[in-house]
């Protein structure tokens, strides 16, 4: 009988992580030094005011062990990217537009050909978020970091700060059943479940392939694939709130589709249901090679770690749901209602392949 594998089973234990995070009330005490006493709770974050109706939304965020897979490839110029989507894709979700990002690198050893390529990343990621790289910081910590390759080991860390003015905050208020969700396509596995990815994946932590073999249903060497940088959301979405109003945004990473029951704090008594998905391939190429190795990643696993093909959604009141995928669609976004606000109160329904899952 294969044995279930899970996330905490790669070494990211959930449970410990959400009690960690209880520790975060703890900020609270700090509150008192907001100058205007104006910080507003968000269903993903706080943002707080810098006038009377103007706030700033600060966000930093890394990329977790995909440098491992950067490493791996000897391949550096794409990993930025996801450094600046991940943080950028966050400060967004508030409605703010991103004003300027700095980049935290800690190197075992700050070899100039490897911080221009981390750097040229870090750039392009800028470049699609029309955001500013105002500042950053590259350190030599070669006895905290080591990686898998001779003197390549490597942290990315990117923070941004975005600004909203008051009437156009998205504040995960006024949602109701039937409201649609539209989501965003993806571009693989972005930054996220990286840690499971690389355990199945990969001969160098115990899985299947080196990493420039091309495994059946793939178009890439597999590093490669799961290189394929992080989308960024910004213009896309910006746009949209400009003609549609927002309910909602949500940045599909960790935790997956778990994520949207934050929203339940803002706009009680409604839950969600999902039936539209179009996985890449890598999404089932894990599956079958955890299959392969004696284990069973089951689908109600992959829709807890996973983007399953969605890196954003967005809620939008029933009527303005075609006004919505048109706006998303001029922008490339290929958007698709993936499904719908339910009044079953914190339950995350999931239809796929003919089969009915509750996250829990």
């Amino acid at each position: 009988m294969p044995k279930n594998y899970t996330y905490d089973d790669a070494g990211v234990n959930r449970k410990q992580r959400i009690e960690s995070k209880k520790n975060l009330k703890n900020l609270q005490e700090t509150y008192i030094h907001s100058q205007f006493d104006g910080l507003m709770r968000l269903p993903y974050g706080n943002i707080f005011a810098i006038g009377k109706d103007t706030f700033l939304d600060l966000v930093i965020e890394g990329v977790g062990t995909k440098v491992l897979i950067a490493e791996l490839a000897q391949k550096y110029d794409t990993i930025g990217i996801d450094a600046v989507a991940m943080a950028v894709n966050d400060v967004i979700r508030s409605g703010a537009r991103p004003l300027a990002i700095a980049d935290n690198i800690h190197a075992q050893a700050s070899e100039p050909k490897l911080v221009n390529a981390w750097l040229r990343g870090i750039i392009e990621g800028a470049h699609q978020s029309e955001c500013p790289v105002t500042g950053g910081e590259t350190g030599d910590v070669g006895e905290i970091i080591k990686g898998i390759a001779e003197n390549a080991g490597f942290d990315m860390v990117v923070a941004s700060v975005g600004k909203v003015e008051r009437d156009q905050i998205i504040t995960g208020e006024g949602i109701k059943p039937d409201d649609p969700i539209v989501g965003l396509e993806s571009n693989g596995v972005h930054s996220n479940g990286i840690t499971l990815v690389r355990k199945i994946l990969f001969r160098q932590w115990g899985g299947t392939y080196l990493p420039n073999e091309v495994p059946e249903g793939l178009n890439k060497e597999v590093a490669l694939e799961v290189l394929e940088p992080t989308k960024i959301y910004v213009k896309p979405l910006l746009k949209l709130t400009s003609e549609v109003k927002v309910k909602a945004a949500v940045h599909i990473t960790g935790d997956a589709f778990t994520k949207f029951n934050n929203l339940t704090s803002f706009s009680p008594g409604i839950g969600f249901n999902f039936d539209n998905f179009k996985p890449q391939p890598i999404f089932s190429l894990i599956q079958k090679t955890a299959a392969e190795l004696g284990y069973t990643i089951t689908d109600e696993e992959m829709f807890k770690t996973f983007n399953m093909g969605w890196g954003f959604g967005i809620i939008v009141d029933k009527n303005d749901t075609d006004d919505a995928i048109r706006v998303l669609d001029r922008d490339g976004m290929n958007p698709e209602q993936i499904g719908k606000v339910t009044n079953n109160e914190r339950v995350v329904e999931i239809k796929y392949q003919n089969k009915r899952m509750i996250l829990n």
